[in-house]
């Protein structure tokens, strides 16, 4: 099963992959932690570009095509070999839809275009993590003070767009889309989340 976990800056999302991880290999179930952009080898390397925060000159169009060619790589080496396991992914496909397509105001068929070889291998279930702009850049600023990357650094008119596509991006595809509101404790939401995933296996 594939499964991807989504949401603005400072939502949790790595916490609550690290947990889930622990509680399914617990269970016995073969589990894969990856993340984008990265999970691999050529895929991190260009991840250390996208976010490096000296890097203010890469363009919406670059940027764009940078996450999908990361994504590409990481599809090859990671995603596809291990479909038979439980992968559970930091950030995929809707990344781009929210930053790029609405954030960067590319819009969503360029997006798709670039991206249309990660169309072919959807999730199976994908968990976005609500939480207002606002709330989850003060997170990050108080617990990742000196970690903070090119896009942690966008303005609030950014961030606040970039929630805006979730929420459409989740509306279009609500078959597989399940919002969690990000106001909850770390455990409420790890709670929702994990019976939503063994319900299905």
């Amino acid at each position: 099963m594939f499964i991807t976990f989504e949401g603005g800056e400072g939502s949790g999302k790595t916490t609550l992959i690290e947990k889930l991880k622990h509680t399914l290999l617990e269970k016995q179930y073969d589990v894969l932690t990856t993340r984008e952009p990265g999970g691999s080898k050529v895929a991190e390397k260009i991840r250390s570009v996208l976010l490096d925060n000296k890097n203010t000159e890469i363009t919406a169009h670059t940027e764009a095509l940078l996450f999908a060619a990361s994504r590409a790589q990481h599809l090859d080496e990671v995603i596809i070999p291990n479909l038979d396991k439980i992968i559970l992914c930091d950030r995929y496909i809707d990344s781009s839809f929210a930053y790029q397509a609405f954030g960067r105001n590319l819009g969503m068929e360029f997006v798709q275009s670039i991206n249309s070889y990660a169309l072919k291998y959807l999730p199976d279930l994908t968990f976005y993590i609500d939480l207002d702009p606002k709330t989850g850049i003060d997170r990050v600023k108080k617990n990742r003070l000196h970690k903070t990357d090119r896009l942690d650094m966008e303005v609030q008119t950014f961030h606040q767009k970039v929630r805006e596509g979730y929420l459409h991006i989740s509306e279009m595809f609500n078959d597989r889309i399940i919002v969690i509101d990000g106001n909850q404790t770390i455990d409420a939401i790890y709670q929702v989340i994990l019976d939503n995933i063994l319900r299905r296996l």
